[in-house]
């Protein structure tokens, strides 16, 4: 028996409704999407830390979700493993006929290209009848803001929507910066401050793509960054015989420029 088999046969044993888990029995299709995001998000933590002892771990985890996945699918008789599988077998074979048939793509970026005309035609066969099909279909609505926004708009730039300059994205992001100001100078609600916010954010999105800066990547980064400077202020602070909390305002501003020195 294969270790793919033997994972399949464990999964089995935990959704057994006599002598499985009673959480794992517990478990549906929405109530592991949570975990099956967490589960990604930690492969791409040990990835950006370098992990690579501590990575097949996480993998290993993330293919689990896959693995419940397929069960639940096989209880309720919509699909098995088997149908995932085959799927993705007939999707990679289809999106790669340079491949496996008999098409030339000449750089990696004619291949992108080729690529992403697949993906267009296999949208335009899923879409809904009665519905014209769009440039933005197939972008899923669970994925993180920030990265729906971007893939928002690459489809909308492949489409022909697309700023000429960069000094336009630029001017584009001031134009949302000083829109929010002026609603939030005006005493503007909660619901038309959301959506200036929102609006400056997309546009910071439309930005970084603009620049090869991916978003997710870059905030992620300076998540880190701040949490590191913010850990050296407090351990400062304590070295100084004080709280954070106790510091004036000039206090935390010199700790924090001593923080950013102190791991740039």
């Amino acid at each position: 028996m294969s270790e793919m088999e033997q994972l399949l046969r464990l999964m089995e044993r935990l959704r057994d409704p006599q002598e499985g888990c009673p959480w794992d029995r517990e478990q549906t299709f929405a109530s592991i999407v949570p975990h099956t995001l967490e589960e990604a998000y930690e492969v791409a933590d040990a990835i950006e830390e370098g992990d690579w002892s501590g990575l097949p771990d996480e993998l290993g985890d993330l293919l689990f979700q896959v693995v419940f996945y397929a069960q639940l699918g096989k209880e309720s008789g919509a699909f098995d493993f088997a149908t995932v599988v085959t799927a993705i077998r007939d999707k990679l074979i289809r999106r790669h006929p340079h491949v496996f048939g008999d098409e030339e793509v000449a750089s990696a970026a004619d291949q992108s290209r080729r690529w992403e005309q697949h993906k267009a035609a296999e949208r335009i066969g899923k879409t809904a009848q009665g519905r014209a099909p769009s440039a933005l279909d197939g972008v899923a609505g669970a994925l993180p803001a920030v990265q729906r926004a971007g893939k928002l708009q690459s489809r909308a730039i492949r489409a022909g929507f697309e700023w000429p300059r960069d000094e336009d994205l630029f001017a584009k992001v001031d134009e949302e910066l000083g829109e929010l100001r002026e609603e939030v100078t005006a005493g503007a609600s909660m619901q038309r401050k959301t959506h200036e916010v929102g609006d400056l954010l997309f546009a910071m999105v439309g930005l970084a793509h603009r620049l090869g800066v991916d978003p997710e990547t870059a905030l992620r980064e300076s998540n880190r960054r701040f949490g590191t400077r913010f850990r050296t202020m407090e351990e400062r602070a304590l070295e100084e015989g004080k709280a954070l909390e106790d510091c004036t305002i000039d206090e935390l501003k010199a700790l924090w420029q001593q923080a950013k020195r102190a791991t740039e």
